[in-house]
């Protein structure tokens, strides 16, 4: 298994590359920042890849265990590859929600900087609420426990199995962490320290059996001024640059 736990670490690595390159070009703000739907998506689909590899990675071997018996190693990297594509594909899917929140967020910024504010604290008290609810436990326990998750996609037959059972598997991790997610609406889109934050969050929880309580810790961590994504003084600054 280590040389799949190496190319997923580098696939992993390549993708903080490109945010952390793409970040540096652009500041750190309300709405969409200028990005263009396709270009956001795309956007948004290496990021996801550099905060959530991490955490599916248990998964993710033991689906490579469940194809290994496969005749060639070329089906196995192609059901590897199925797997990983249908689970970016449920990650974007929730990048078009993003996409719109942001949108809004930016109108919002500009109409009322004081609603802004608001809107900025109602977002972490729905994240911070979200993670005791029974959905959230629920979502949680199927992404801590890859072998048992298993046995569930056995049943799964037909074409493209590998491609829905990644698909399946990531709408179950983006119900679990939509929202931690939402917290980029308010701290900015392009904030690699809080990407990597929230990345470090979402790993602990699906180790740790206090993990979303630690979440709810780190979350009011924050306050409004370090809010970018809902504050007018950091739409003042981006103006004048």
């Amino acid at each position: 298994m280590l040389p799949w736990w190496i190319a997923l670490c580098l696939l992993a690595a390549l993708a903080w590359a490109v945010t952390v390159a793409q970040a540096n070009s652009m500041s750190v703000g309300p709405g969409t920042m200028g990005l263009t739907f396709p270009a956001f998506i795309a956007l948004w689909v290496v990021m996801m890849a550099a905060m959530m590899f991490p955490s599916v990675a248990p998964m993710v071997i033991v689906w490579i265990r469940s194809v290994s018996a496969r005749s060639t190693a070329w089906q196995r990297i192609a059901g590897v590859t199925e797997f990983l594509s249908g689970y970016l594909i449920a990650w974007a899917a929730f990048g078009v929600v993003a996409y719109i929140a942001l949108l809004g967020a930016g109108r919002l910024v500009d109409a009322s900087p004081t609603a802004a504010k608001w809107t900025g604290a109602a977002i972490f008290a729905v994240a911070g609420i979200y993670q005791l609810t029974p959905l959230k436990g629920v979502c949680l326990r199927h992404c801590r426990s890859p072998v048992g998750s298993l046995f569930h996609y056995a049943s799964f037959r037909g074409p493209a199995r590998d491609l829905r059972v990644g698909l399946h598997h990531g709408f179950y991790c983006v119900a679990c962490c939509w929202g931690l997610m939402i917290v980029l609406i308010a701290v900015g889109a392009m904030n690699v320290a809080v990407m990597a934050a929230l990345a470090g969050v979402i790993l602990i929880e699906k180790i740790w059996k206090y993990g979303p309580q630690f979440a709810i810790a780190v979350l009011a961590l924050f306050h409004p001024s370090l809010l970018p994504g809902l504050h007018m003084t950091d739409v003042s600054t981006m103006s004048g640059m």
